[in-house]
C-alpha cells in the first residue's frame, strides 16, 4: 500500500490549487482587478507546474532505484567465476534446457550441444534438442553427476537408447579439457532400428570466432576457434565406431556452417535446414534416402549475431561417438581423452562418486537396497546437471511505472526446478535445491546462495523469478516476463544459510550481511501487514471476480485458499513465520560475525510468541491456525450467461465467473492445509504448546492431511479441495502432495520427537510414517515412470505436473539419510 498512498499524494497538490485559484478569480473580478486576475492564475499554473514535476520525479525517481543494483559490495567477488578463480567449475552442462549440453560460466558463451533424428521420414519434425514434455520421451535424466568433473545421462525416445556422458580434464588457464561419449543402441525387441543422425554443434553468442576442418568436403572433422573467454581450443569430431575402441563403421557425414541470429533460434535454424535428397549406402546393403542439413542462407530481415558449425553424423545402431575439446593453453596432456582413455577416466568418476554419495548420505549403512540408492544417486545427480548458468536483464515494474523497464544486466549461477518446464531460477525453490547441495557441496551452495544476493537492487528486493538471456525468455510465455517490485517471495534461502552458517567462513559471511539485512528490512517495510507483527503477501491476482480464490504467487503456494475478496486488512501465517526464521537467522549471522543482534533477536521471540501467535491466527471454528482477511465461504464459479453477439461478429466465447452467494465479512480462513501448519513446520510452536496436538490431529486425520503418500496440500473436508481455480487453472496446491512441504513436516516432526514434551512419541510416531509413505512412493513413481514429478496425486500417488521435476522433489535424498 506504501505505493498506492504514494500516487494518491501526488494527485492532491494538482487539483485544489487549481481550485483555489478558479474562486480567487470570481473575487477579483468582482473587484475590477486585472493584475490580481493575472498573479492568481500565474500562481495557479506554478503551483500546477510544481505538482506535476514533482509526480514526475517521483516516477523518475522510483524508476531509477527500481533498476539499480544495491550499493554494498557484491556477495560474489569479481572475477571468482572465472578459468582462473574456479577452473573446475567454468565449464559445466549449464544449459539445463537441452538435453546435452555444456558451456562456459561467461556473459556471452561459447555453447556446445547435442541434437538427434531417427530417421523414419517425415521431415525434421522429430528433431530431438531443447527439453519438451512434448517430445514424449519415457526417460531421461542424469544417473551419475558430480556438478563439476563427469555426469552420465540415459535418454529413451522410443525404442531408441542413448547414453551421454563427459568427463573433464584440467590443465591450463580456461578451464581444461573435455571429452564427450553418445553411446546409441536399440532396445531389445524393438523390432528393425531406423537410421539414426546425431548433430554435434558449437556456437558462438555476439563474440568469438569458429574454423571448420573438413575432411573430403563433407565431414566435419575439427573445429578451431577463439574467445575472449577461452583463448585457443580445438573440438574435435572423432569418427564413430560400434564400441568403444573398435575400428570406425560406417556413416554418412553432412555439415552445417550458418549464421546464428541468436542461441534461442539453433533448433529452428537446423529444421529449415534439413533436405530429404542425400542417400545413406552402406557396401552391400540397401540404399536410403535422409534427411541431413543443407545449405541455410540465415533468417530474413535478422542479422547474425554468431555463427553455427554442425557435424552431422548418420548411421545404423549400435553405434558410438565421441567428441574431444582440448583448451590451446594446456600443454603437457597425456595424449587424447578418447576411446581406452576416456573410458578409464568415467570408470574413476563413477567409483569415487559412489564413494563420496555413501560418505555423504550412508544410504547403504541404512539398509536401503542398490535400486533405491541408484534412484537417490539420480535424483541428487539431475538436480546437478540442472545447474545453469544465466546471464541477461530481467524485466521489471513498479507499482508508480506505468511500462516495464530492462533490470541491470546481471549473471545467476543456479539449479531450476524442472529442465522441460521451468529451466530458469525461481527464488523460494533455491532455498529448497541448497538444502540439497550444501550436503554435497557446501562451496558450491556458498556460491549459489552468494549469486542471488547480488541480483539486489538498491531497495532490497530481489525479483522472485529469472529469466536471464534469450534462450531463457525462450522458455517463458509473454505474459509471465514482467517481474513486479511490490511481489515477495519466500526467504528459503536462508533454511540453506542456515545450515551452512557453522561452516561457512567469515568473510564470506561479512559480504552477505549487508545485503541480508536489506532483504530482511524490505520484507518488514514492504510487506508488513495491518496491525503490528503482522505480514500480507503483495501481489494478489488483481481481478478477483475471474477467480474462485485469487492466487498469491508471491507466497509460493499460488492457487491454496486464502480470504475471497483480497483486502489490506489481510493476515498471512505462513509470511508470519517465515519472518520469524528470518529474525532468527539474522540474528546467528550477527552474532557469528560479532555485530549487533539484539533487534533481530527481539524480533524473533515477538514473531515466536505463541500467545500472540493464537491471538492472532488461531481459529476456534477450524481447530488450527489460519489466515485472516476479509472473506466469503460461499464462493463458486458459474458459466457467464450469453451476451448476443454483434452484427458481423462472432459470439464470445462463454467463461467461468465467480459468483458469491455469501457476502464476504472479516474473519479466519477456513482453510486446513500446508498454511495451517507452519507454526509447526518451521518450529515455531513449544513443544509443550497446547495447540500441538490439534496440528498432529490434523496431519494424521485421513480425511484431513494423511495420505499413503505423504501429506495432502488441502484437506478434503476443505470446500476448496481439488477445486479449479478457473475454466482453464486446473487445482495445484488443493489437495495435491509437495514434497518440500512434507521434507519440512518431517524436519519438524524429528525435532518435535528428540525434544522433551507431551507430544515426543505421538511426533516420533508420525515421523517414522510419514517418512515411509513418502519414500515409498517416490521410488515407486521413478521406477514406473523414469521421473520425479512436480507433485504427486493425494488419492493414487501418481506423480503429476511437470517431469522431470528434479528440484524440491530431490529432497528425498536427504528424507531418506534422515538428514535434516
Amino acid at each position: 500500500m506504501a505505493g498506492e498512498r504514494r500516487r494518491r499524494g501526488g494527485d492532491g497538490p494538482r487539483e485544489r490549487p487549481r481550485e483555489r485559484g478558479l474562486r480567487g478569480s470570481g473575487r477579483s473580478r468582482r473587484g475590477g482587478g486585472g493584475r490580481g486576475r493575472a498573479a492568481a492564475g500565474a500562481g495557479a499554473l506554478a503551483v500546477l507546474a510544481l505538482g506535476l514535476a514533482a509526480v514526475e520525479w517521483g516516477r523518475w525517481s522510483a524508476a531509477s532505484r527500481l533498476v539499480t543494483p544495491h550499493p554494498a559490495p557484491p556477495a560474489l567477488p569479481p572475477g571468482s567465476t572465472g578459468p582462473l578463480a574456479s577452473p573446475r567449475r567454468f565449464w559445466g552442462t549449464y544449459r539445463p534446457h537441452v538435453y546435452f549440453g555444456m558451456k562456459t560460466r561467461s556473459p556471452r558463451a561459447l555453447v556446445t550441444g547435442l541434437m538427434w533424428l531417427q530417421q523414419r521420414g517425415g521431415g525434421g519434425g522429430s528433431l530431438r534438442h531443447t527439453c519438451e514434455q512434448s517430445d514424449g520421451l519415457s526417460r531421461y535424466g542424469w544417473l551419475m553427476h558430480d556438478g563439476e568433473n563427469f555426469g552420465a545421462q540415459e535418454l529413451r525416445d522410443g525404442g531408441l537408447l542413448l547414453t551421454t556422458e563427459f568427463v573433464k580434464r584440467p590443465g591450463g588457464e580456461h578451464g581444461g579439457d573435455w571429452s564427450w561419449r553418445v553411446t546409441a543402441r536399440a532396445e531389445a525387441g524393438g523390432g528393425p532400428a531406423p537410421l539414426l543422425s546425431l548433430f554435434f554443434y558449437v556456437a558462438t553468442d555476439e563474440q568469438g570466432t569458429l574454423e571448420p576442418r573438413l575432411e573430403n568436403g563433407t565431414r566435419l572433422a575439427a573445429v578451431t576457434g577463439a574467445t575472449e573467454e577461452l583463448g585457443r581450443f580445438t573440438l574435435t569430431f572423432l569418427r564413430p565406431t560400434a564400441g568403444s575402441g573398435e575400428d570406425p563403421k560406417f556413416a554418412s557425414y553432412n555439415y552445417l556452417e550458418a549464421p546464428s541470429p541468436g542461441l534461442h533460434r539453433l533448433t529452428e535454424l537446423v529444421r529449415r535446414s534439413l533436405s530429404d535428397r542425400f542417400v545413406f549406402a552402406p557396401p552391400g546393403k540397401p540404399r536410403r534416402r535422409y534427411f541431413a542439413v543443407d545449405a541455410f542462407g540465415g533468417f530474413p530481415g535478422e542479422p547474425p549475431r554468431g555463427r553455427l558449425l554442425l557435424h552431422q553424423v548418420t548411421l545404423e545402431l549400435p553405434a558410438v561417438a565421441e567428441v574431444t575439446f582440448e583448451s590451446g593453453s594446456a600443454g603437457g596432456r597425456p595424449g587424447r581423452l578418447a576411446g581406452g582413455t576416456l573410458s578409464a577416466a568415467l570408470a574413476r568418476h563413477a567409483a569415487a562418486f559412489e564413494r563420496r554419495f555413501e560418505e555423504t548420505f550412508g544410504l547403504a549403512r541404512k539398509g536401503f537396497p542398490p535400486p533405491q540408492q541408484r534412484f537417490a544417486q539420480a535424483a541428487l545427480s539431475e538436480l546437478l546437471g540442472g545447474m545453469g548458468y544465466f546471464h541477461g536483464r530481467s524485466l521489471v515494474q513498479s507499482p508508480l511505472q506505468e511500462r516495464p523497464l530492462p533490470a541491470a544486466e546481471a549473471a545467476l549461477f543456479t539449479a531450476v526446478p524442472s529442465r522441460s518446464f521451468f529451466p530458469r531460477g525461481f527464488l523460494w525453490d533455491e532455498g529448497f535445491h541448497q538444502l540439497l547441495l550444501a550436503r554435497w557441496d557446501p562451496a558450491l551452495s556458498r556460491e549459489v546462495i552468494a549469486h542471488w544476493l547480488d541480483l539486489m537492487n538498491v531497495e532490497g528486493w530481489i525479483p522472485r523469478e529469472q529469466i536471464l538471456g534469450e534462450e531463457a525468455r525462450a522458455k517463458v510465455p509473454p505474459e509471465f516476463l514482467l517481474q513486479r517490485s511490490e511481489t515477495a517471495n519466500p526467504p528459503t534461502l536462508l533454511l540453506a544459510l542456515q545450515g551452512l552458517l557453522p561452516a561457512a567462513p567469515l568473510p564470506y559471511l561479512r559480504r552477505l550481511f549487508p545485503r541480508l539485512r536489506a532483504w530482511y528490512d524490505w520484507f518488514n517495510r514492504t510487506q508488513a501487514g495491518p496491525l503490528p507483527l503482522t505480514f500480507r503477501w503483495r501481489g494478489r491476482d488483481p481481478q478477483p471476480e475471474l477467480f474462485l480464490n485469487p492466487k498469491t504467487l508471491a507466497s509460493g503456494l499460488d492457487d491454496y485458499p486464502r480470504a475471497s475478496h483480497p483486502s489490506p486488512e489481510e493476515r498471512h501465517l505462513d509470511l508470519r513465520c517465515w519472518m520469524a526464521l528470518a529474525a532468527r537467522v539474522l540474528a546467528e549471522v550477527a552474532e557469528r560475525l560479532g555485530e549487533p543482534a539484539g533487534p533481530y533477536r527481539a524480533a524473533e521471540r515477538a514473531l515466536s510468541d505463541n500467545g500472540l501467535l493464537e491471538r492472532l491466527h488461531w481459529a476456534p471454528e477450524l481447530g488450527a491456525f489460519a489466515d485472516y482477511g476479509n472473506h466469503s465461504a460461499a464462493v463458486g464459479l458459474r458459466w457467464q450467461p450469453a451476451v448476443p453477439a454483434a452484427p458481423g461478429r462472432p459470439p464470445p466465447a462463454p467463461r467461468l465467473v465467480r459468483e458469491v452467494r455469501e457476502a464476504p465479512r472479516p474473519r479466519f480462513v477456513a482453510a486446513l492445509g500446508y498454511v495451517s501448519l507452519f507454526p509447526l513446520l518451521l518450529q515455531l510452536l513449544r513443544p509443550d504448546s497446547p495447540r500441538l496436538p490439534a496440528l498432529l490431529d490434523a496431519m494424521r486425520g485421513e480425511r484431513q492431511l494423511w495420505t499413503p503418500f505423504g501429506l495432502r496440500s488441502l484437506s478434503r473436508d476443505s470446500p476448496l479441495y481439488m477445486q479449479r481455480n478457473t475454466q482453464h487453472d486446473p487445482p495445484y496446491w488443493r489437495g495435491s502432495v509437495w514434497v518440500n512441504v512434507n521434507y519440512l513436516a518431517l524436519r519438524a516432526l524429528r525435532g518435535y520427537a528428540e525434544a522433551e514434551g507431551p507430544q515426543r512419541e505421538r511426533a516420533a510416531e508420525l515421523y517414522r510414517d510419514l517418512r515411509r509413505n513418502l519414500v515409498g512412493n517416490l521410488y515407486r513413481q521413478y521406477a514406473e515412470s523414469g521421473f520425479l514429478w512436480e507433485h504427486y496425486s493425494d488419492s493414487t500417488g501418481r506423480g503429476q505436473g511437470c517431469h522431470p521435476f528434479a528440484g524440491w522433489s530431490a529432497l528425498v535424498v536427504l528424507v531418506m539419510a534422515e538428514d535434516y
